[in-house]
């Protein structure tokens, strides 16, 4: 399996490194990439020998067989429809591009009609199989995610005491914090979408790790989970979990049996 790379920051290397230096996913390999900065882009290629490509566009036309997005949301929204009509499939870090209902339905339009698919890592929390359960036959009625972070991981504000940044539902805090809260979308996908789930985002002083409180209601009862994760170690917006998640989602990707 040919892998490609877009971005090239900590998850993007976290990747390079686990898969291309480790042999972690067999039988795969990223032989391309691209970032913006064109330094690190070639720093990047001659140390886990791929190519570094000067563009998106030349990146999705190669032959490429799955491209993995570690950027932005604003890199996924810009190319997620040209990697699945040159039908390759696409696994996505920045799932706070699929805030948009509308957005994702015509995207998966488009992976029926070209026979691709999206994978949606679950990023750094857990309890999809619960939400995606209950919603499965309508059993899901609240969904409530309060997240709390350093405040040097939330847009770098500077707090003396714990604070409540943003209270409302996850289409709204996707916009206020693209970079922080994406774990709200993937909540949303699985559950009640993005207008119906609600957040909470704090910024506490005293909180050493990135923490996510999920509660889940409905006539399967309730349930509440509790996830405390370490920040990638060169970037406290990043939980590592996420990153462990991507790498998982392409370990599993072509499993006969698959769990969950």
């Amino acid at each position: 399996m040919k892998l490609g790379l877009i971005g090239g920051g900590n998850i993007g290397k976290f990747l390079l490194q686990s898969i291309n230096s480790d042999k972690l996913v067999d039988g795969a390999q990223f032989v391309g990439l691209y970032t913006r900065n064109k330094e690190k882009a070639n720093e990047l290629a001659e140390e886990y020998d791929l190519r570094s490509y000067q563009s998106i566009d030349e990146l999705i036309a190669s032959d490429i067989d799955v491209i993995v997005e570690a950027a932005t949301v604003e890199v996924v929204r810009a190319h997620a429809t040209s990697v699945l009509t040159h039908g390759k499939d696409l696994v996505v870090s920045s799932v706070g591009a699929f805030s948009d209902n509308d957005y994702f339905l015509q995207l998966e339009t488009i992976c029926k009609e070209q026979g691709t698919t999206i994978h949606l890592p679950s990023g750094a929390v857990g309890g999809l199989d619960i939400l995606k359960a209950a919603k499965a036959i309508g059993a899901l009625q609240e969904v409530s995610l309060t997240t709390t972070k350093p405040p040097h991981a939330l847009n770098g504000v500077t707090l003396e005491n714990k604070t409540v940044l943003f209270e409302g539902n996850a289409y709204e805090a996707i916009k206020q914090f693209p970079k922080n809260i994406n774990v709200s979308i993937i909540l949303s996908l699985a559950g009640l979408g993005s207008k119906e789930t609600k957040v909470k985002i704090i910024a506490d002083p005293k909180a050493t790790k990135n923490s996510h409180e999920i509660t889940a209601k409905g006539a399967f009862g309730k349930v509440k989970l509790v996830v405390e994760n370490d920040p990638m170690p060169n970037n406290p917006k990043t939980s590592y979990l996420a990153a462990l998640s991507v790498l998982s989602t392409l370990k599993h990707k072509d499993q006969s049996i698959k769990v969950g």
